[in-house]
């Protein structure tokens, strides 16, 4: 790993499993006070869903990011196993390409997407629905940086094994 890389793993990556993991304690949050809102105080709450909602999506998204550095995305274990190992290594470029490709297209979709909709509000919560769909441009460009760190860690280790080889 270069110093590029170990300072993106312990700032933007540490930061982004800290912000997924606000969104998931404050959905669970705003979950359990809707159901003793609506079921024991007899007074249902009207922003506790669209709140729960909003952490959701923005935790899936920053799930995507993480789960992309990992290395988890899109494995094809099976057309990988059959194949010998340069045509493996091809096989993994092939899919992050791929993962290249669309989480560039999602992101790009995703900023006409929020443009579009950025006078729209969320009557429960007072704000532009736009904060919501900003999740999918700041989730998919994030995902596209992870996906290229995770080509560029795997293609310096085909590099070293290559030169342990010789």
């Amino acid at each position: 790993m270069n110093a590029l890389t170990r300072l993106l793993d312990s700032t933007l990556f540490r930061l982004i499993s800290f912000i997924a993991q606000l969104f998931l304690v404050s959905a669970v949050c705003a979950s359990f006070y809707q159901v003793i809102a609506r079921f024991i105080l007899q007074e249902p709450s009207d922003w506790s869903e669209g709140w729960t909602r909003t952490a959701m999506i923005w935790l899936v998204l920053l799930g995507v990011v993480l789960a992309c550095r990992q290395g988890a995305m899109l494995k094809v274990e099976m057309l990988h196993s059959l194949l010998k190992d340069p045509w493996q290594r091809r096989l993994e470029h092939l899919v992050m390409l791929i993962m290249a490709g669309f989480f560039g297209m999602m992101t790009w979709i995703g900023v006409l997407m929020t443009y579009r909709v950025r006078f729209q509000t969320i009557p429960s919560l007072g704000i532009s629905i736009s904060w919501i769909y900003a999740a999918i441009p700041v989730g998919m460009a994030l995902a596209l940086l992870a996906v290229i760190m995770q080509w560029a860690n795997a293609r310096k280790e085909s590099q070293e094994e290559d030169l342990t080889l010789l």
